[in-house]
């Protein structure tokens, strides 16, 4: 135990996590990273030009200036463990030992195989870039892929775009175009040619920008094109309609999944999760249950017992005398009901009054009935 401590009190340890840290943050940007400036696009930006005036010709720009700062990177760590670890003698690296020599001669290889890579694009006025080339797959025989550049660029200044994802990848639906932006790509369909298909859904219970439920759809993008490669496009389930607003084409759901377009729709699945997790209510042998008088579909099959753990006279919530009235669904719908629509991150927290009795209750209170 001793000697782990001493190791991490080394500085070349102390400096090697904090790069690592540091690394990931600079290449996967969180929203800190961001409002501090320390992107590519604001490091560049002079360089880069504006987004809205040119769309294509920005992101030709910040991909090739992307791929040659992140290419820099491993450089960097080799230069700051010369000062962190003066005894491996980096400065001379005739000195080192052969696993830093192979190192960097890695690190130099990088940067200068970059270089000669942004240079081959940057050739034919940016012709040889990716974007380029995939752009030239949607022009038409008697023009180029600038025509369709200038064609994305004059949508992407319309304010009535559908736009999701900054400052992660980035959806972007124009009239014409589907454009998914990413680090080091942009992928681009045209909306004639595509066909969309819902294939997955994750349930995260807690988003981490505003800390409520969230459901992220995964929708495939595959056009007709034989020259255009198919894509994934990833947003919260609450723009759900907003996309299908801006899109000619419908959208398949090829995995039956069920799509939470509201809040209260999210919540309710989070709801079911936590009451699953809650002791359950052993019903008496003479007692039956009846149908849920809310829905009147499906047999009642929940029971409030204050089970929280507050102090009896202190406490908001209250013992229930009621009997099983009401079913998982419709309990649920209640609790969210009365929520204040302007905090979600209280929801899970809060305290309604028995939809019967009005007996205030929490989650933790709600039983499934056995």
């Amino acid at each position: 135990c001793t000697g782990g401590v001493v190791n991490m009190e080394r500085p070349e340890v102390t400096f090697s996590l904090a790069y690592i840290v540091f690394v990931i943050c600079f290449i996967f940007t969180p929203n800190e990273f961001c409002s501090a400036g320390v992107t590519v696009q604001n490091l560049f930006s002079g360089w880069l030009g504006s987004e809205d005036l040119g769309f294509v010709q920005y992101h030709i720009r910040r991909t090739a200036a992307t791929i040659l700062t992140h290419s820099i990177l491993p450089l960097g760590y080799y230069f700051g463990m010369c000062f962190a670890a003066p005894d491996k003698n980096l400065f001379y690296v005739h000195l080192a030992s052969e696993g830093w020599q192979l190192y960097f001669s890695v690190a130099i290889a990088l940067p200068v195989l970059s270089c000669v890579l942004v240079y081959y694009w940057s050739r034919n006025k940016w012709g040889n870039h990716p974007i380029s080339r995939m752009l030239a797959a949607h022009a038409l025989p008697q023009s180029g892929w600038r025509a369709v550049a200038s064609s994305i660029n004059t949508e992407f200044r319309r304010i009535d775009k559908f736009a999701t994802g900054a400052p992660g990848p980035r959806v972007i639906v124009t009239d014409t175009w589907v454009i998914k932006v990413t680090t080091y790509e942009v992928q681009v369909a045209q909306q004639q040619d595509i066909h969309l298909t819902v294939t997955n859904s994750k349930q995260h219970e807690l988003s981490p920008d505003s800390n409520t439920p969230v459901q992220i759809l995964t929708i495939s993008v595959a056009s007709v094109n034989p020259h255009v490669k198919p894509f994934d496009i990833r947003l919260n389930s609450t723009e759900y309609g907003d996309l299908k607003e801006k899109l000619h084409a419908p959208i398949r759901n090829a995995a039956n999944v069920v799509i939470h377009q509201t809040l209260s729709d999210m919540f309710l699945e989070t709801f079911k999760a936590h009451v699953e997790m809650n002791q359950t209510y052993s019903l008496p042998s003479e007692q039956e249950l009846e149908p849920c008088i809310g829905c009147m579909q499906v047999t009642a099959n929940m029971n409030l017992v204050r089970l929280c753990q507050e102090d009896e006279d202190e406490g908001e919530c209250q013992q229930c005398f009621c009997r099983p009235m009401w079913c998982l669904t419709c309990l649920g719908k209640w609790f969210a009901s009365r929520q204040d629509q302007q905090h979600p991150e209280t929801w899970l927290s809060s305290r309604v009054p028995c939809p019967t009795c009005r007996a205030k209750f929490c989650i933790l209170d709600v039983c499934v009935v056995r």
